[in-house]
């Protein structure tokens, strides 16, 4: 079993599902296949051979990267196949007991007239395995246990807990009410005393998130201790984080890194994914890009099988600062006021909104979770309404299926057919699919090409993906690297997954571009972080947002550790603001200057901004203006911050970090304001300030009876400018002379102009009596 085989098995919500029957459809006639959403060609004799081998999965590309990038994790999957095919022969059982004790037991052996190929408890009250040693038990009746009394005891009891279990799993996976789901964490807490180790796996990481269990880190530890003695990946992995992060443990990146690599070797996708982001950054271990290359396509792949045709869940990125500034205006959620108006709005009728909501509902996302039932709901109206792009979706999903709505290949053509025929795109884009691979029409790859060129030009990403993936594979046109190139760009300007996939490969293996292996890992990295572990976002933002700053940070910090820059920056943001009390107040700047840090490298502005502010006022770090100097010239120059100027120019004004200079203070202050409008008010001020230290500077400066020394009258004015001197002064004051006489003469004139005064009353004394 490869690694992504044992991923995939591992019902852990956090790792993602394998491609169904469906999205494995052949068409047999061909030789064709979809795997990833990319078409590939099945091996056959000459010309498609040959295709075969320039496919991004074939079996030859695979054997030279291996090759080139050999390590650890290749020699563990080739070890696993060889223990794997060394344990196809199962071990003779011998009777314990019984009548045949130490005999082997016989295979099949008859038993109340039925056969029995394996150990059975079927006539036994108390529930021990047997065998019978001979073919025929009631003839002969040689008989033993399979299994020691303490071994039976041991299986009666894991039995009795993987019954617990599973009538916990199905309560969770069948409510969505939060009493619900911790009543169903109170059977998963019975199993987990028991020992089930899917169990513990459980309830170890609700008491590290705080998920339906409260809060308990040390307990979580010695859950994860437990479990990685077991050989638990996930254990492994969770270990590796608490010693990356320090929570519960002291910080050791050693001890994280090697319980991250036997997490990843046990076939643990967050640990390769872990492992990828430090190999890809430095982080612990020497920067590899060749190495992280191999991490993260191993993730990219599952993630990619798990995309379907609507693309996945969105990935919302809420970051935490901008959230504190622009309240609700940087997230991108959609105010719960808003929502019901659309609402009301497709009540009412309204098309747009209808189809709107459907989409919503559809994909999840802005405050909305995914709810299929109520995305048909809406899509139904739409489309009775004749809303073409309402057809198209409901192809969509009669296309997929779910467990709302069946999947019915007929359904879905004739919403397509209805759909292309008034010019929508994702209908086109759907009818170009049921002919490609043959759903409910016969495979005819000129329609399906003609289709997806109508929806490629009207810019629907799904029809230029398919655009692409034919073009690389040669099905029903000539194979054109540069083409296909050019459509996987077109269609990951839209956003679609499986084209930054596709990208990825081409980039990785130098297919149709020159070989980038930063590139490609970018590519990635990319499409792992929307693998479903990416729901944890949405989980963090809404403990934070509830007050549970400790949940949101723990959570964070794991995204943090998989290589979202997003959550590095909030996990960054809530130390920062002392609000997550599991951290100790002297580890809180430091953790987040490292958070601050990471984040910066991805090229997050308010992070550069902050790794200054933390060397320029000593935040976890001792001050060093040159270096808080660095960080906000870095900011100015690649992100033109209007913040990292206005900075730039304090310290140039001051001397600090940097020789003082005025001049480029100034220089640094209009750069501020022209970048941004809201710098205007603040650099209006700080250059008033400017001026006055500017003018006192120049007076300080000059030595003013040197300069009237040095001055000659004679020369300057004329051998008579004393004369000239006295006039002036004369003239000035006639001027003056006159004008206050001016002004007497007109005091008395003011006066008669005056309005009458009224007569005052008379004192109380002199009023008549009342």
């Amino acid at each position: 079993m490869s690694l992504l085989d044992e991923e995939g098995n591992q019902d852990e919500s956090l790792e993602s599902k394998t491609l169904s029957a469906e999205d494995q459809v052949k068409d047999h006639s061909t030789g064709t296949r979809v795997v990833a959403g990319q078409i590939f060609l099945e091996s056959g004799k000459s010309d498609s051979q040959s295709e075969n081998e320039e496919s991004f999965h074939s079996q030859e590309e695979e054997k030279e990267n291996s090759l080139e990038e050999l390590n650890s994790l290749e020699m563990s999957n080739l070890l696993n196949k060889d223990l794997e095919e060394a344990e196809i022969q199962s071990p003779v059982l011998t009777a314990i007991g019984g009548t045949a004790d130490g005999e082997p037991c016989h295979f099949p052996f008859l038993f109340m007239e039925k056969e029995y190929a394996e150990c059975t408890a079927d006539g036994r009250e108390d529930g021990r395995l047997w065998c019978a040693t001979t073919y025929d038990y009631k003839k002969d009746q040689k008989w033993g246990f399979c299994e020691s009394e303490e071994q039976s005891n041991k299986r009666r009891q894991m039995q009795e807990a993987e019954d617990v279990y599973q009538i916990g799993m199905k309560i969770l996976n069948e409510s969505s009410k939060k009493a619900q789901k911790k009543v169903a964490y109170q059977y998963l807490l019975k199993a987990a005393d028991m020992n089930h180790t899917k169990a513990m796996e459980k309830v170890s990481y609700a008491l590290l998130f705080g998920d339906y269990l409260k809060q308990n880190i040390q307990a979580s530890k010695e859950l994860f201790e437990k479990l990685t003695e077991e050989g638990s990946p996930k254990g492994q992995m969770a270990l590796g984080f608490l010693y990356a992060s320090g929570l519960g443990v002291n910080s050791s990146q050693a001890k994280a890194l090697v319980y991250y690599t036997f997490g990843a070797l046990g076939g643990n996708l967050i640990a390769h994914m872990i492992l990828g982001y430090r190999y890809w950054a430095g982080i612990g271990v020497l920067q590899s890009c060749e190495s992280a290359l191999t991490h993260y396509r191993l993730v990219a792949n599952h993630v990619a099988s798990d995309i379907s045709l609507t693309g996945g869940t969105v990935v919302q990125r809420i970051r935490l600062a901008d959230e504190v500034e622009n309240p609700g205006m940087a997230s991108g959620m959609l105010e719960e006021d808003l929502i019901q108006y659309y609402q009301f709005l497709a009540e009412k009728g309204d098309v747009q909104a209808q189809v709107g909501l459907g989409q919503l509902h559809l994909h999840g996302g802005r405050g909305v979770e995914q709810n299929h039932q109520r995305a048909f709901e809406y899509f139904n109206q739409a489309a009775n309404a004749g809303n073409s792009h309402a057809m198209a979706f409901l192809g969509k999903m009669y296309s997929e299926g779910s467990d709302v709505v069946p999947q019915s290949n007929e359904t879905a053509l004739q919403y397509f057919k209805k759909a292309a025929d008034m010019g929508n795109p994702v209908g086109q884009s759907g009818l170009g699919m049921a002919y490609l691979y043959g759903r409910g029409v016969p495979v005819n790859y000129e329609l399906a090409l003609k289709y997806f060129q109508k929806a490629a030009e009207q810019g629907w990403v799904d029809g230029q993906l398919q655009l692409g993936s034919m073009y690389y594979n040669g099905i029903g046109v000539k194979k054109d690297y540069k083409q296909a190139l050019k459509y996987f760009n077109l269609a990951s300007q839209g956003g679609h997954i499986l084209a930054f996939y596709n990208l990825a490969q081409m980039h990785a293996t130098g297919t149709g571009v020159m070989r980038s292996c930063h590139t490609a890992v970018e590519l990635f990295k990319n499409v792992c972080e929307r693998g479903r572990w990416s729901e944890r976002l949405m989980t963090a933002y809404n403990s934070y947002k509830d007050g549970d700053s400790n949940s949101a940070v723990v959570q964070y910090l794991l995204l943090a550790e998989q290589g979202y820059e997003v959550a590095q920056s909030n996990a960054a943001f809530i130390l920062d603001q002392k609000e997550a009390s599991i951290v100790g107040e002297n580890e809180t700047y430091p953790r987040a200057l490292l958070h601050w840090n990471r984040a910066a490298s991805q090229g997050y502005t308010v992070a550069r901004i902050k790794l200054g502010d933390y060397h320029f006022y000593g935040f976890g770090t001792d001050v060093d203006y040159e270096t808080a100097f660095i960080h906000y010239r870095l900011a100015s120059e690649q992100q033109h911050s209007a913040q990292a100027m206005f900075n730039l120019g304090y310290m140039h004004e001051k001397g600090l970090g940097i020789k003082q200079d005025i001049h480029l203070a100034k220089r640094f202050y209009d750069m501020a304001a022209e970048a941004s409008p809201d710098a205007q008010v603040p650099v209006f001020l700080a250059l008033c300030k400017l001026g006055v230290i500017y003018s006192l500077q120049y007076i300080r400066d000059i030595n003013i009876r040197e300069v009237f020394s040095h001055i000659d009258m004679d020369q300057l004015l004329g051998p008579e400018w004393d004369l000239y001197l006295m006039t002036i002064i004369a003239l000035l004051l006639g001027t003056i002379i006159a004008y206050r006489q001016r002004q007497h003469q007109a005091i008395p004139r003011a006066a008669g102009l005056r309005p009458a005064v009224p007569q005052q009353e008379p004192p109380p004394e002199h009023q008549p009596p009342q």
